[in-house]
């Protein structure tokens, strides 16, 4: 019995890169909880791609499911660095008071990556999000794929696309990350 293809070039969960990309992830998720902005932003490379396309309903597929032209956000270092300036002032309305977050990032696979020293890590994340005491709280699943990139100090998230399980989205806003 053979190894399913989409698997074949996935690493074992003993390797070491493996582990070492979830515990990446892990510990991402515990910064974005803490709201420690700027210690999660020192994760991220100087050339960050951080995207979430939108999500269509087509019938009777998964396939092309996503709009490449269009997206909830599409962003870089700069812009990424904008909103945890913004989230540290008195101006941040869509977090004033600030969201309650829990990230559950599970099920990684881990395969090496296009280029030398770098990893792709496929996760898929639920993010639990309380606002408020008169609003129900809100729940955004999707499956992350990540770009981890080997630096000086350990890995650095690269690239991030985030497709998100539903067409319409269910919350307030977008404004934490996820």
């Amino acid at each position: 019995m053979g190894v399913a293809p989409d698997t074949a070039d996935m690493l074992s969960f003993a390797d070491p890169r493996h582990l070492e990309a979830y515990e990446f992830a892990v510990r991402e998720a515990e910064l974005l909880d803490e709201r420690r902005y700027r210690d999660w932003l020192a994760l991220l490379t100087d050339d960050v791609v951080y995207r979430m396309p939108v999500r269509v309903t087509a019938a009777h597929s998964l396939d092309a499911s996503t709009l490449d032209d269009m997206h909830h956000f599409d962003e870089d270092r700069y812009s990424l660095e904008k909103r945890v300036e913004r989230f540290e002032t008195e101006h941040a309305f869509t977090e004033d008071p600030p969201s309650r977050t829990r990230h559950f990032v599970t099920n990684p696979r881990t395969r090496l990556g296009a280029v030398e020293g770098e990893l792709t890590l496929r996760t898929y994340v639920l993010l639990f999000r309380s606002r408020l005491d008169i609003r129900d709280p809100s729940f955004i699943a999707a499956e992350r794929t990540d770009t981890l990139r080997n630096e000086a100090g350990g890995l650095r998230l690269a690239r991030r696309e985030i497709i998100v399980d539903e067409s319409v989205l269910r919350t307030q806003n977008l404004a934490v990350f996820i």
